[in-house]
């Protein structure tokens, strides 16, 4: 198995032992130690790096979560990179020291790939950016200055990644058992109808843990990233349809337009570094009960479009998840797409986690609340972290239908939830935290659908 790819430049093949070898231990053994281990699970963002991929964008990823079939053919720039081949620095670098925007330094590489990436794309939302690194020592303001400094400094010619020429490399299969890298969800779908135990890898921000937390031997595994015809969201008169394999950063962009609120809550999913990785069809498969996309897609009346072989099955997204870890999907069976009906947008997202950025969720909601000739008509409302599913939240649907929107009607909605949910207590939050944070965000909707609520992330003096 070798896998190749444009490494600081430079044409490089990779031999790794396991489909599973990750980019930041293949990095470290050559002597790459710029990029740091911090957390091995995505968080900390010290292994950042910047991949660029066939469409030319740079990305800041975590390496750490990063496996090394996903490269092929795609260029990939670690801090060793970053400053010009001459040794000029990067301008975030320049920045960096002129802001005294490092201490101990261990973060330091992670934040100059992650802030390189940004500058190269012309993101200025510098918060959102760095979200996914983590720093005990500066503070983060030095940091930000830095970012700011460089809005206008032009991109540094080697940080513009022209396509590879060399061919990308399909990672063979071993024996038979993988790993394999399809080009086609054709080719998926026949390899895993003969291989329905085989282990599918998309953004590898769930399955990258399975690996350096828990230590599993994935022998036989197919990394999809290479599926174009997987990736992707087309806006049509009647629906939008979004491939499985579109990842998050790209789905909230596209989605924003259409349903900004869903868009705000992909904002706080993971980070940067994992909203590049991580993919829809991804987050729907595992089937968490508190994954963050779910209780928004049954709010907005999804439907997931299943394949096996030449076999394809429909179904409202609700339908999908059976029990706690269990969700209807036969051997040999994949995600394909998710669709949503085009619709007026009447949604309300609201996420509670401990912290505000790349937390996972003590409970989620979607609220879809649209409102004809003066009453709500067929309210949606799902929740995620309230159940061992996603699941909707019947008893205060029926309150609401038909209803105006006021005060009272919703308090009644609020009172329901009692009878749809009877949440478990766990370490992110206990059952009577977990119900009454779901009034909470219930009685929410209602003052964001009639504008008389805060705006939750306003600071005023």
């Amino acid at each position: 198995m070798e896998i190749s790819f444009r490494l600081n430049g430079e044409d490089v093949t990779a031999t790794p032992e396991a489909p599973t070898e990750t980019l930041l231990d293949w990095l470290r053994a050559r002597g790459l130690t710029g990029t740091k281990e911090g957390c091995n699970e995505g968080d900390c963002g010290a292994c950042s790096v910047v991949v660029t991929g066939a469409d030319g964008t740079p990305r800041a990823l975590n390496a750490c979560i990063l496996f090394l079939p996903q490269l092929a053919g795609k260029a990939v720039r670690t801090v060793e990179g970053i400053a010009a081949p001459d040794g000029t620095l990067h301008p975030v670098q320049q920045a960096m020291i002129d802001r005294h925007g490092s201490q101990c330094g261990f973060c330091t590489p992670g934040f100059i790939t992650t802030l390189a990436a940004a500058h190269a794309r012309g993101d200025t939302d510098h918060a959102d950016q760095i979200a996914g690194n983590l720093c005990r020592c500066t503070g983060y303001a030095p940091i930000l200055r830095a970012a700011r400094d460089i809005e206008t400094a032009p991109v540094p010619p080697h940080m513009i990644e022209a396509p590879l020429l060399l061919v990308a490399n399909t990672p063979g299969e071993r024996e038979g058992a993988g790993p394999l890298a399809p080009t086609s969800a054709d080719e998926l779908a026949a390899w895993y109808l003969a291989h329905p135990d085989a282990t599918l890898i998309a953004g590898a921000t769930d399955v990258g843990l399975w690996v350096t937390k828990q230590f599993r031997d994935l022998d036989k595994v197919a990394f999809l990233n290479r599926c174009e015809d997987l990736k992707g969201i087309e806006i049509g008169a009647d629906e939008i349809r979004i491939g499985a394999m579109t990842d998050m950063e790209t789905l909230r962009h596209a989605i924003a337009p259409h349903h900004p609120s869903f868009a705000e809550l992909l904002r706080r999913y993971g980070s940067v570094q994992v909203r590049n990785a991580a993919t829809i069809g991804g987050n729907i498969a595992n089937g968490s009960p508190i994954g963050d996309s779910p209780p928004a897609l049954i709010a907005l009346g999804a439907t997931l479009h299943l394949r096996r072989d030449d076999e394809r099955r429909h179904m409202p997204i609700e339908e999908f998840f059976l029990d706690y870890g269990k969700q209807d999907r036969r051997p040999g069976e994949f995600v394909e797409a998710i669709t949503i009906p085009r619709q007026t947008d009447a949604l309300y997202c609201h996420k509670v986690s401990k912290r505000f950025d790349q937390d996972i969720s003590a409970l989620c909601m979607g609220v879809n609340l649209p409102v004809v000739d003066g009453v709500i008509a067929r309210p949606r409302i799902a929740f995620g972290g309230m159940a061992g599913t996603p699941k909707r939240a019947a008893r205060a649907e029926a309150v609401l239908d038909g209803q105006a929107p006021g005060e009272a009607a919703f308090a009644a909605a609020v009172e329901a939830l009692a009878g749809d949910f009877t949440p478990l207590s766990d370490m992110r939050a206990s059952a009577t935290y977990r119900l009454e944070a779901a009034r909470g965000a219930l009685m929410g909707a209602f003052h964001a659908m009639t504008g008389t609520g805060p705006a939750l992330l306003e600071v005023r003096p």
